[in-house]
């Protein structure tokens, strides 16, 4: 879960991570409030999840409320890459005298944490790693050390800070370690992180990304949500506690394992090129459980995108059984009666395989047919999707 700007600059102040001021608004009048209780100059800032805010207009420097009320009037509704702006944060106008970077993420690929520091901040992070690549130190983190003071002063080091500022600006970027951890986040940028005219280290913008994985340690974070931009499908599905992905497909795919259901995305589309070009509308994992409830509660996710015009499921029955499966598939569609709408192609293979096809078989469902392996499955459901469209 990514959080807005304010989301992560109130983290950073509760964990000791120096910040200016910041107060959200959701309408003008709110806007020019805030600035008379913060004072002086402010900057209003659209908060929205995307990069280029500056570049589109949705960061304003205001010398007074009134000029905040004006900066918010125009900001608000504004679109910034296909994002509305709902709210703004009106943050304490800096005395900036240096601009720096600083970022810790998951490093997936070597199964550690990194670390990104540069004395040159301000800028696109993206553009300088490739331009200038040795303008950014990449320092890695080991997951069972972490942070340390030691560690800290490796990375300001190889950034190539200045033996005054190197201290400084270590004991910001263990507190920034200390967000990492305690949150549970995957990343956590500082661009800029800046030096002010009174000489202090503060986090002018930040950037975090949360391991939803990790919610059940955090009740706290189903609060930094973003309920109303949320895709409706994925919210139903999040509450039914399947993993599900909505695509821009009209196959729908249902499978148990993520390696099966990732496989069946593949077959899926490679299927759909001799169909029109019709692709898969999404990842539902339902995991080694196939009962009724668990089959049901995915179908009507599924049937309930309008561009699903079929759907696909390739279960391979292992710790739950092929004629568990295929009772659910049968539970579930009496269970949905008229919402289950769209022909089904199932595929099953594995334990009890022949009982699961002669209960499906029995059953004798309008909307389902049944394939034999994964590629027929594949290309049934493609050919119907296409004949729907």
């Amino acid at each position: 879960m990514d959080l807005f700007e304010y989301q992560a600059r109130d983290m950073f102040e509760a964990h000791g991570v120096p910040v200016l001021a910041g107060i959200v608004a959701h309408t003008p009048e709110e806007a020019k409030a805030a600035a008379e209780k913060i004072g002086g100059v402010t900057v209003v800032k659209a908060q929205v999840k995307v990069g280029g805010r500056g570049k589109a207009g949705g960061v304003k420097v205001a010398k007074n409320a009134d000029e905040a009320f004006a900066h918010a009037s125009a900001i608000l509704g504004m679109d910034i890459k296909g994002h509305t702006v709902n709210t703004v944060m009106i943050a304490q106008g800096a005395d900036i005298a240096q601009e720096f970077y600083f970022s810790v993420l998951l490093d997936r690929a070597n199964r550690n944490y990194l670390a990104m520091c540069s004395v040159e901040g301000g800028v696109e992070i993206e553009v300088l790693a490739v331009e200038r690549p040795e303008a950014l130190a990449r320092i890695a983190v080991d997951p069972a050390v972490g942070i340390d003071a030691a560690k800290a002063d490796e990375i300001v080091a190889t950034a190539g800070f200045s033996a005054e500022l190197a201290p400084k600006v270590a004991a910001a970027i263990i507190k920034l370690w200390d967000v990492f951890v305690k949150e549970d986040a995957t990343l956590v940028e500082v661009n800029p992180l800046v030096l002010t005219g009174a000489g202090d280290i503060v986090a002018l913008d930040g950037k975090v990304s949360l391991d939803e994985n990790a919610d059940f340690r955090h009740p706290h974070h189903l609060e930094l949500e973003d309920a109303a931009a949320a895709d409706p499908l994925e919210a139903k599905a999040k509450a039914a506690d399947l993993n599900y992905v909505k695509l821009d497909g009209e196959v729908g795919v249902i499978g148990n394992g993520a390696g099966l259901v990732m496989s069946t995305l593949d077959v899926v589309a490679y299927a759909g090129e001799n169909h029109g070009g019709v692709k898969p509308a999404n990842f539902l994992d339902i995991g080694g459980g196939a009962s009724a409830e668990v089959m049901a509660a995915g179908l009507d996710v599924i049937l309930n995108d309008p561009q699903v015009k079929s759907v696909f499921v390739n279960v391979f029955g292992g710790i739950t059984a092929c004629d568990a499966v295929a009772k659910g598939i049968v539970g579930a569609l009496a269970e949905l009666g008229a919402a289950a709408n769209k022909p089904l192609v199932v595929r099953l293979d594995g334990n009890n395989v022949e009982e699961g096809r002669r209960i499906l078989n029995e059953a004798n469902h309008p909307l389902v047919t049944l394939a034999a392996t994964m590629d027929e499955g594949a290309d049934k459901a493609a050919e119907l999707a296409h004949a729907a469209k």
